[in-house]
Parts: C-alpha cells; structure tokens; sequence
C-alpha cells in the first residue's frame, strides 16, 4: 500500500491489460466507499532514539517476516551544480561493504533467505530495504546499522570506481530503450536551470566521472546521519523487541549534522512550450506536460482523481472519445505524479499510424478543454475512488518491497511528518467532489504546457550529455526511482559517519540467526463445478480480497504457425465489450466494483484473471464469467484492436530485448517447434493484418472450453462459498462438441548450429547480448539440482557471471542467466546488456566464466551453501501474498508437482552436494553449442565479433 499517485499508476497499468471483464445486465450495487476506505489501516507505533533516528514499527503476524525500511531525506534535488548523480552513486556505495561487514550487503542477505531487497534513489529520498525471516532481523539490523554508522572506512578508489561504472551502464541502459530520453525531456523542460527538479535521478556523464573520494566521503557525512533518516519494520515484531533491537544496533551512532532541505517552487512555464524529437518508435507519441503542487497540497489528490477520469481510467475521457468513438489513436493516458514539492501532470496519445499528428493534437486538446469545461460526473469519480481502492487495498497484504505497508508508513513520516498522512489523501478522495476536482485541474491545466512530440526516426542525439543541472497502453509513469538493480530492465539482484562513533553493539562477527520458521503452505483445497471444472483453492484472509485465475492448456505455443499473435489479438477483442455490454460499459462495470480483469498468456497456458474486494465477489465473479464465455468480437472494434496489436508490435521491434528473443527462440528451437516463435505472443505484421473475426471467434472456441479449463482462487473466502458462486456464473458451461486441440511438441528440435546473429541498431550505446541452447529435459523434469547450478554461475545477484561483469569488469549494470519454464522441452539462456565497445570481450567472459564452471572450477562448498540457505530460507516469505500462492498453486496444476510441493523442497536442497550439482551442470550445459543474438551498433560491434571464431550472420528481427 502506498500513496495515491502509486496507485494512479497502478490503476492505468490495471486497465490497460489486455483483457478486461463485462458485466451481466443487473449486478449487485458495489459496496460504499467507506466501506472500502475502512479495510485500508496500518496500526503502528512509533519511537525516536536520542540520536534522532526515528522508527515506526507495524505487527503483521500472517508470515514469520520482517521488513526493514531505511528512508534517508536526500535524494537528487539536494545534488548542487557539478554533483548530479551524487545520491543514486552513492546508493550503489553503500551496497559494496562496511567496516564490520566489508563484502557484498547482499552475501549475507542471501544466506538467511532474504525477499525484496534493493534500494532506490529518487528526487527527494534514498531508500534500502528487506524483507527477512523473523530470525535474521538481529542480522538485518547489524548490516543496516553498520553502514549507517560504520561506512567510510570501507569506502574506497576502487569501489567508487566500479560503481562509478556500473551506473554508467545503468544509465546507459536506460537511455537505449525506446523513450530512454523522455526524463531529461520532462524535467529540464518542465523546471527552469537550477531548480532543484531540473536534472534528472541519474546525473550526467561528466559529473559522474569527476566525482572524487573525498566528494562522497563529505556526501555521506553531510546526509546519512540518524536524525536524518526513517526506519520502519513491518511484520512479525512488537513495539518492545523492536526498541531492544533498535537501540543496540542504532544507538551508538552519533547524529549528523542537520540538513536543511532546498527551497523549491512549484514553476509555471512562462509561455507553452514545443518540442520535437526523434526515437526509434513505432507511432508518433504527443504530450502534454504540466508541473503540479506537491503531495501534501490538498489538491494534489483532486488532480490526480482529475487525470483518472481524463485518462487513467479503461473508460476515461480520453479512450472514450480517442480511442473508441473516433479512432484517431491507439492507445492514451493521462496521470499525475507528485513528488514531495512539487509533481508533474502528463496526458498522453499514440496517434494511429496513417493519421495526421496534427490533428490528433488538436483533438487531444479540444478533449482537455471540454474535460476542463464540464469537469467530471459524479459516476465517473466514484468509478476512479473505487478502482484506486481495490488497488490500495491489494497492497496491504505485503509488509514491504516496492510498496508494502512498509513504504506507505515511511513516505508518510518522510515527507508529511505523519506515518498515517495515507488517511488524510483516502479522506481527501472519499470527499472530493465533482466541482473540487473540475476547479483543481482548471487552474493547473489553464497555465502554458509543454507540449512535445516524439516521432519515428533515428535519434538525434544520445543520452551521454544530458541529465546535468547545467544543460539546456497506458504507461506507467515515465519518471520512476534508480534502482541499485532494477527488476523493471530484466536485471537481477536484487572510520563511522560521523565523528569517532564507538560500537556498542558487537561488531566483531555477524549476529546468531536462530529461530527460523520453514515455510507453512496454506492447505490446497479442491472441487469440481456441476460441469466438472476442477476448482483448486487456498485461503488467504488478511486483507478482503479474492484472486480467480480460469486457467487454459492453451498459451502462445497453440497459436496457427500461419497466424502467430492470433491469441493476443483474441485476448485483446475479448476487452471490448459482450454480447450485453459494449466496450464503455463493460469498463465502468469493472471499475465501479473495484474489480480488476486481465486476459494473458505464456507459451503453455492462457488465463483469464479477476481481483475482487470481497464484499464485491459475486457481482465481480458474474463480471469475469461474462467476458470469458460471451465474448462480443465486434467486428467494430477488431479494426481499432488490430492497430493496437500492429503498434505494439512495431514497439517490440525497436526494443533491444524483445529483437533478441524475437531472433533467438526460432533459432534454437526452430520455426516449426511450437516454441519457435517470438515469445510475446504478438506474432507477425502480415498474421495480424490478415486475422478475421471468425479466425479469433474459431480460436476461442477451439480453446477457451469448460472441458480444457481449471479454476485457481485465492482469497479471503472458502471453497463452499465460492464454488457455490463459481457454481452459479459457469457451472452450466458446456463443452462443444469437437475434440480438444493439441500442440505439436513432437516436432523435433535441430542440432544447434554455434553462431552469432547480429541485429544492427546504429548509434546504440549498449548492446544487448543474448545466448542459448535448447535442453534435453522438460519442466516437469525434477530440476532444482540444475536450477541451483544456474544460481551459483547466473541467476542471482552474487552469481559467478553477473559480479564479473558487473562488479568486477564494470562493462554491465547486470547480467543473468536462466532456465527457462515451459512445460515441454526448456532451455538455457544468458542476456547480458553491455556497453557497446565491451561487446566481444563480454561474449569471451561468458565462454571463459561457462567453461571454467563446467571443467575444473566447479560448484564450490562456500557458493552452494549460499545457494541452499537462501533458497530455503526464502521461502516464507516468497508466499506472503495471495498473488504469490497463486503462482504456488498454478505451478503445481502446471508441472503435475504434489501438493506439498514447496514444504519438502527445503529437503531437496538440503540434501544437495557440490559433485551433485556440477554434474547436472556439466550434463545440461556446454559453452560450444551456444547460439549469440547481438543487438548493438553494428559498426562498432561487428569488428569485435570477427575475432571470436565463430560464424557472424547480420540478420532482422522475425516479422
């Protein structure tokens, strides 16, 4: 649970899912607001040592785990000239080892078995944070405590180099992406040169290379004082354990000094403002930019009620009358982000390719004005309190991460100097009224705009310069934190301050972990409906909420070879309305119950998903029933559904990633392999232009049938009530009369053919490599032991390969490898993001690393013990949400496991050897069958791969 404006983004991430769920007729009126305001509550106490360090403490006993929340009030705005990038520099410093901790923070995390753990920089804060079990909270206090107080004589050239590096690469790999250079858009346009707003989270290159020893070293003494930071632990802890803890860990370290904070105006562009630019993107992309008051002005929330309607919302303003009526773009948003001082508002359209952008400027613009004319209706903004609710109410059932509890009680005392201000923004929403929010977005969105426009075509100019101080479907929010390592890229991971601190608390060695509760899996309970669907159920009761998954033994791998994307152009019709209800209101139905539906699929299985609140469940589950067995196809809207899927396909096509994986899968498994296609699902631009409606009405009903579905729900309710309601909206489906489809995995894979297939991407500052081979063996194959091989040379954060090239190396802000996790035949693939001029020595690492872990530098004692304890200890609190169970329980149904699965895996790993687990490896893997994919520039790239031996074909991404 966090702020309002997580959850707008939320919320416009919730509707854009490709499958949204209709309504019956008559459906029970959705429960009242403040029912739903009621369920959101935090109860916490609070403490502040006598060196300042404030805690806020939270008992949540569901789980035996505990977060650690560290809150430091620096971030970007506090960076003065020349020293952009300070905070998020730092962040990574303090990840690489203190005093009485010296190596890696997360080495020791790892071992007891620690989720959720990273840390962010963003404008007005730097955060870390841990999920731990209950036992290892002595140990996440010392690692915490000890970089707080115990940092700078850690410190050192060498680290500050490498991390120097690494965000480097960060950046980097942030700007090659399709928009990569919107946040420097945003904020050098949008706050004037020397607002402390105006350069962006990551800095520039140039100041970033002239940072100094003794620059961070003053960087840290002057900001990471207790007096200057917010703890918070949220779960299986009491106010008088955590005082104890606290105290021994966090008392010794004396305050720093006080921060004053900057002065920073909320700017109105003195004129509006225009702009052009140039990226590799499918459609030309308008905004339009406002800055906003900060989020404890009290208007903060009504504007962002206000861009929910306009354009957050499946059925906004904007997707209405843009999208919908008069289709001139394919897909719209419109949302507002504030920060502590101040926030941007940003509206959004992709125009329909074949459309003047000029014209559909002027009716983004005719569209905000009449927004701004009329205001909201009362519906419209019951429907946004009501989706922003079943959000916010969702994320009460994780105690930290990204935006646990934790994170809500922090933010609150951080910048409201109240854990509890969530109260305040849920009292603004219940109470806004139409006329409040109307008036709001009046006087904000009547000041000049920015207004810049993004169209296809070859950059310009790249990201190395830009993000200082001193130069001139609905998306998430394009403004988001610097991760330490970011989950959102594809990467993995996860002397004293002051003067002359003297330790209490023993340092000399870390703390006893003791007491550690195995993993208790809720108990699987099942039924079958009156016409045999099997209904598998966990209950989960901690927040009012229900999760259904009907799941289909369908997934991408059903899709015709001569019609790939077939099924995401079904799922994506199946949004827009039933045979009762048309596309508008098939959205407000949704979004009055605070419901959230979505159709997706993998390569084995296609399911259709609702989030309910509990005291909605019956009229939600009618909703999901209607979208999945009475399905409209519009013929209407097929047209407007293909340009969307044609668009997001072109987006596919210019994203480093997704061309890698688009190349390499029909590669290793072949083109007639049911996994030889590109592995979104978006299939081909000739497929997709092609497809009719009687294709995808033909695909539903070959696939999404009673007699090849089971039902998943977990949630606060039992299996009698909700088979009796699942009973009621599918228990009179029938199959038809035709037999069950299947796929074709007899197909043989080819032998693999070791090459590298480069994809030029001219002026890319990165690239993206990416390797594979198919393996002998299917999901279902019992896997762990070649799983924990994978671990120990790629798939974690401390693997073998990622601390080469990331930490010691510096070529990659981070690298992985994986098995994969189809049903069938999976297979093994390395990416590895790195910067250009890095490409060939990267690919020799990955030879040189793999062949040295097969042959004589195999598994050691010291890296399986790690693996093991962590893999163990984690799992608790990898089952802390429904969500979570929910994958438990699918995954079960999916590899035919037992229901006890996950409580007798502790012993699988337990029983593990270093002889056994290098023999897996070295039965799976080779490094001389590897087929390469680079995506990079391919004149500077192409040189490098000429020397390494192996065949080099320039090739295009399959379409």
């Amino acid at each position: 649970m966090a702020r309002f404006h997580r959850f707008a983004v939320a919320l416009a991430l919730s509707t854009s899912l490709v499958a949204a769920a209709p309504v019956l007729a008559k459906v029970a009126a959705p429960a009242p607001t403040a029912e739903l305001v009621k369920a959101v509550d935090i109860p916490y106490e609070a403490f502040t040592l006598d060196n300042g360090l404030r805690v806020i403490v939270h008992e949540d006993r569901k789980a035996p785990v505990v977060a650690v929340s560290v809150w430091y009030r620096v971030g970007s705005k506090h960076e003065p000239k020349g020293k952009t990038g300070f905070a998020h520099l730092f962040e990574h410093l303090m990840f690489n080892g203190s005093e009485n901790a010296p190596d890696d923070f997360f080495e020791p995390l790892r071992q007891v078995g620690a989720t959720d753990f990273n840390g962010t920089t963003f404008l007005d804060r730097t955060n870390y944070f841990e999920t731990v079990p209950t036992g290892a909270l002595d140990l996440a206090l010392f690692l915490e405590s000890d970089r707080m107080g115990h940092l700078l004589g850690a410190v050192t050239q060498e680290k500050l180099d490498n991390q120097r590096g690494v965000v480097q690469n960060e950046k980097r790999q942030g700007d090659n992406n399709p928009y990569g250079l919107l946040r420097y858009e945003i904020f050098e346009n949008l706050f004037p040169r020397g607002h402390p707003y105006h350069h962006s989270t990551i800095g520039s290159m140039a100041d970033l290379d002239a940072a100094s020893l003794d620059d961070v070293k003053k960087w840290f003494t002057d900001n990471y004082g207790p007096n200057n930071a917010v703890l918070v632990l949220a779960g299986d802890i009491d106010l008088a354990t955590a005082k104890a803890k606290v105290e021994k860990w966090f008392g010794d370290i004396p305050r720093g000094p006080d921060v004053k904070a900057p002065v920073v105006s909320v700017p109105t562009l003195p004129a509006p403002l225009a702009k052009e630019v140039k990226d590799m993107i499918p459609t030309t992309r308008l905004y339009r930019m406002w800055t906003m008051p900060g989020l404890n002005d009290p208007e903060a929330v009504p504007l962002q009620m206000a861009m929910a309607v306009l354009g957050g919302l499946s059925s906004s303003r904007l997707d209405n009358a843009l999208v919908r009526k008069d289709p001139v773009a394919v897909s719209v948003s419109a949302g507002a982000s504030p920060f502590e001082d101040a926030g941007i508002i940003l509206v959004q359209a992709d125009v329909k390719p074949g459309v003047d952008p000029a014209h559909v400027g002027k009716r983004l613009d005719e569209e905000i004005a009449a927004f701004l004319a009329s205001g909201p209706t009362a519906d419209e903004l019951q429907r946004a309190t009501a989706s922003h609710l079943g959000g916010t109410i969702s994320q009460l059932e994780s105690v930290g991460g990204f935006g646990g509890k934790a994170v809500t009680l922090a933010e609150g005392a951080l910048y409201s100097n109240d854990p509890a201000y969530y109260k305040v923004e849920l009292d603004r929403l219940a109470r806004a009224t139409p006329e409040q929010v109307r008036d709001a977005a009046r006087k904000w969105l009547s000041r000049p705009a920015f207004s810049l426009t993004y169209t296809p075509g070859e950059r310009t100019e790249g990201g190395e310069n830009r993000g200082g101080a001193v130069v001139a479907a609905k998306s998430a929010t394009p403004v988001q934190p610097d991760h330490y390592w970011n989950p959102a890229l594809g990467d993995v991971g996860p002397d004293s301050g002051f003067s002359g601190a003297s330790s209490i608390a023993d340092r000399s060695q870390f703390p006893e972990v003791s007491g550690l509760k195995a993993l208790d899996f809720p108990d699987i309970e099942r039924a079958k409906l009156k016409n045999g669907i099997e209904v598998v159920f966990a209950r989960r009761s901690a927040v009012p909420t229900v999760n259904v998954q009907v799941s289909f033994d369908a997934g991408y791998a059903a899709d015709p070879r001569s019609a790939l994307g077939t099924q995401s152009l079904m799922l994506s019709l199946m949004d827009e309305g039933t045979t009762s209800l048309d596309s508008i209101a098939f959205a407000e139905a949704k979004e009055r119950l605070g419901a959230q539906t979505y159709g997706y699929a993998d390569a084995d299985e296609t399911a259709l998903g609702l989030f309910a609140l509990k005291p909605n469940l019956s009229a939600s589950l009618a909703l999901l029933a209607d979208y999945v067995r009475n399905p409209a196809f519009d013929a209407r809207e097929l047209e407007r559904v293909r340009a969307q899927q044609l668009n997001r396909l072109k987006a596919e096509l210019n994203e480093p990633r997704a061309i890698a994986q688009r190349v390499l899968k029909p590669a290793l498994y072949g083109a007639d392999h049911p996994y030889g296609i590109p592995p979104s699902g978006l299939g081909n631009e000739k497929a997709v232009s092609e497809a009719t409606r009687d294709q995808l009405v033909a695909f539903h009903s070959a696939w999404i049938r009673p007699d090849n579905a089971r039902i998943f729900v977990v949630g606060d309710t039992t299996l009698a009530e909700v088979t009796k309601e699942l009973d009621r909206a599918f228990g009179d489906w029938r199959a038809p009369a035709t037999p069950k489809p299947g796929k074709h995995f007899e197909i043989a894979v080819p032998k693999p053919q070791p090459r590298i297939l480069l994809v030029d991407r001219p002026k890319a500052p990165q690239s993206v490599i990416v390797a594979g081979k198919v393996l002998d063996v299917k999901g279902g194959d019992e896997l762990e032991v070649l799983r924990a091989a994978n671990d120990i040379f790629g798939g974690d954060f401390l693997s073998r390969f990622n601390m080469n090239l990331r930490e010691t190396k510096g070529w990659s802000y981070g690298v992985r490898t994986q098995v994969t996790n189809e049903k069938d035949r999976v297979s093994w693939i390395a990416t590895a993001p790195v910067q250009a001029d890095r490409t060939g020595d990267s690919i020799k690492e990955l030879q040189s690393d793999l062949k040295a872990f097969l042959g004589d530098k195999g598994v050691t004692k010291e890296e399986l013990q790690r693996t093991v304890n962590g893999s163990v200890r984690e799992l608790p609190g990898s089952f802390e949400t429904s969500n979570d169970v929910l994958g438990g329980l699918r995954a079960i149904a999916k590899f035919d496991r037992p229901d006890d699965y996950y409580e007798k895996l502790p012993a699988t790993y337990e029983a593990m050897t270093p002889e056994a687990v290098d023999a897996a490896a070295r039965k799976a893997l080779s490094a001389d069958d590897l087929i390469y994919v680079v995506v990079g520039d391919a004149a500077v790239v192409k040189p490098q791969l000429d020397g390494l031996g192996l065949p080099v074909e320039t090739v295009s991404p399959a379409n």
